[in-house]
């Protein structure tokens, strides 16, 4: 008989229920890290977009909307905003793939649970206990993963931050000097 119900008693069916709500609080961080993700992809999206309109306003002569035409550190501020837009293609890659991770590992945490479950059906017959932990083990490394990969993409967001702060202190020096170059 491959079904063996193994839940005798109500202490029994408790146990295996207990062991499965590990899993649940899992996919709940991992929906966490998903939620958060997706908005600092969405943040990322929208940086592009903005710097796409500022760079539109330089190839057509300048700040369009206050002082068309008369634009100061002209090529600093291109060169800026081309180093920008190559950071900010790689943080999009970083959270992508960390969102694939954290799917990943939610999907892991739901097979953990079902297999947690599978095994009260199967007892000792099949001899595979190990398939829940181990599935539980790879969730994990997703998860560790993906959040290695956060930690990268925003010591990159942290540096283009620096980065910008430095050009903007320059502009402010140059300006102040009445050296600015237009």
């Amino acid at each position: 008989m491959l079904f063996n119900l193994n839940i005798s008693s109500l202490d029994a069916a408790l146990r295996v229920l207990s062991a499965m709500i590990t899993p649940a609080l899992l996919i709940s961080a991992s929906g966490t890290f998903i939620l958060s993700t997706s908005t600092r992809l969405g943040r990322v999206v929208d940086r592009v977009r903005a710097l796409s309109d500022r760079i539109e306003d330089l190839i057509h002569g300048g700040d369009l909307i206050n002082h068309p035409g008369d634009v100061e550190m002209r090529d600093e501020r291109q060169a800026m905003y081309v180093a920008q837009m190559s950071q900010l293609s790689t943080r999009s890659h970083l959270l992508q793939r960390s969102l694939t991770f954290f799917y990943f590992a939610a999907g892991m945490f739901v097979l953990t649970s079902v297999a947690i479950g599978a095994m009260a059906f199967v007892g000792n017959r099949l001899r595979i206990h190990w398939v829940p932990v181990v599935l539980g083990i790879i969730g994990a490394l997703a998860m560790l993963i993906g959040s290695i990969l956060l930690v990268r993409e925003a010591r990159l967001a942290v540096r283009r931050l620096e980065q910008e702060m430095q050009f903007l202190a320059m502009l402010v020096k140059r300006h102040d000097r009445g050296t600015a170059h237009v």
